[in-house]
């Protein structure tokens, strides 16, 4: 018997997942996500499945972020003809965020032909986008879904089930049963205490664990600490005349900063300015999160039932769905809020905001979640002097603030926590992926120093024995 482990994505990084079990010749892949980060790069790599896609089975889900799901169209597209195993509201999120990405990449394709039928380069091959809508479609006809906590059949041999994960929407822990062996997979684990959804459920025993390690070597601050910070945010840039953009992801992000904007809104913290959620998908998403109530903890499921039109709504708030509307915010010379996408300002609306605010000393630039290498996300984060939008370089004079405690990663000393509560006796091994190296190193390290045998990083494309 021949059981083994390979990272063709998220291996000593965040994006792209890929991880492709091998249980004695029979293959099953976990996740399938797209590269983010410098575009050239990330589009090369997207473009190659370095696997044998017709060997592939089936395909596992975690949950609906981009860089879990979003190159599962060019899977099929390579002729995979599985089965995609998920939870129903991961399936819901996936469809809204696939077929997003195929109409930014028509956009995106359609602006750099164009450009180039401008140019000297005229010989240039078309630009094609990675996938369709129409492959969209076909992507979501191999969706099967699963609850939580009931047993599926992945394969002869081969079962698998799904635990809440508590990271965003139906995200899950994976539980793989095969050839004698129990595999544990975290997919990204969420944190405990946190509105909106359940804690993390604790995985039964198992023989290996799939560990991601995103905040490997970070603590999130207190959250009672981060909501004087976020209040204090706005305060300051009202005064001086500014407005405060939040780059953040469509699902679960945004939905959790009008749950903390709407305290704040009614403990009278902060001003009474309009706040906006520029992003049909955030709006698409919340109508998602209205229909999958099995998701929620017990104090969303009591808002729900008080407020049953509109829970995540408030009397300040207004939901952008008109792009004519969307351009109009950029000519508002009030103070307000404007909340878009995407997460790590790679695409989408946010970056017509930035373009406004990047130069403005008024604005505020709040970072509220993790941003990748490469990513503008990143440049915005780290401060640098000047950032490219566009193709044009705009000097960074906005304030930069970064909150962390939003995060819906757990962070080294919650994932501690939550791996001390699995049992010892049968864990054989723990292998770390969708992490930088930096937290990776950190995380292999409190682990080891914990008692746990065997932690290792995956490596890109090296497989690891299990059995």
């Amino acid at each position: 018997m021949r059981v083994s482990i390979c990272a063709h994505g998220a291996a000593e990084e965040v994006t792209g997942s890929k991880h492709l079990l091998d249980l004695d010749g029979c293959q099953v892949l976990l996740e399938c996500g797209m590269f983010q980060g410098r575009r050239a790069e990330a589009r090369k790599r997207n473009l190659s499945l370095p696997f044998a896609v017709a060997a592939v089975k089936a395909v596992i889900l975690s949950h609906a972020h981009f860089d879990h799901c979003g190159n599962l169209p060019s899977l099929v597209k390579a002729g995979f003809d599985g089965a995609i195993h998920c939870t129903p509201a991961t399936r819901d999120l996936a469809s809204l965020i696939l077929l997003d990405s195929a109409h930014i990449q028509a956009k995106d394709a359609e602006y750099v032909n164009h450009r180039r039928k401008r140019g000297k380069d005229r010989s240039a091959v078309e630009v094609e986008p990675l996938y369709t809508e129409e492959d969209v479609v076909h992507t979501l006809e191999h969706c099967l879904t699963t609850g939580y906590g009931r047993s599926f059949s992945v394969a002869d041999g081969i079962r698998a089930s799904f635990l809440d994960a508590g990271h965003i929407l139906g995200s899950a822990l994976v539980v793989v049963e095969g050839q004698g062996l129990r595999i544990g997979f975290t997919g990204d684990l969420g944190r405990p205490g946190l509105p909106i959804l359940r804690d993390p459920q604790v995985l039964p025993p198992v023989d290996y664990l799939i560990c991601e390690s995103t905040y490997g070597n970070r603590l999130h601050d207190p959250l009672g600490q981060t909501m004087d910070e976020l209040a204090e945010v706005i305060v300051s840039t009202a005064k001086k005349g500014g407005r405060v953009v939040i780059p953040a992801f469509a699902v679960e992000r945004t939905q959790e900063l009008i749950y903390f904007l709407h305290l704040l809104h009614d403990q009278e913290r902060i001003p009474d300015i309009p706040i906006y959620v520029d992003s049909p998908m955030a709006v698409n998403a919340t109508a998602i999160f209205r229909a999958h109530p099995e998701c929620y903890d017990g104090e969303t499921r009591r808002a729900f039932a008080d407020h049953a039109q509109n829970p995540f709504g408030f009397s300040r708030l207004s939901l952008v769905t008109d792009l004519a509307e969307s351009k109009k915010l950029n000519e508002l010379r009030l103070p307000h809020v404007v909340i878009s996408a995407s997460g790590m300002c790679e695409a989408g609306r946010i970056l017509h905001h930035l373009v406004r605010s990047v130069p403005d000393h008024r604005d505020t630039i709040l970072i509220v979640g993790f941003m990748a290498q490469n990513t503008l996300g990143r440049r915005l984060a780290d401060r640098e002097k000047q950032v490219k939008i566009f193709g044009e370089t705009y000097p960074l004079r906005a304030r930069v603030k970064i909150l962390n405690a939003f995060s819906a990663h757990a962070d080294y000393e919650e994932m501690l926590t939550y791996l001390r509560r699995l049992e010892r006796k049968r864990l054989k091994g723990i292998f770390l992926v969708h992490g930088e190296p930096e937290a990776q190193a950190n995380l292999k390290k409190v682990l080891e120093q914990d008692g746990f045998a065997r932690v290792e990083i995956l490596h890109q494309g090296e497989p690891v024995e299990l059995a």
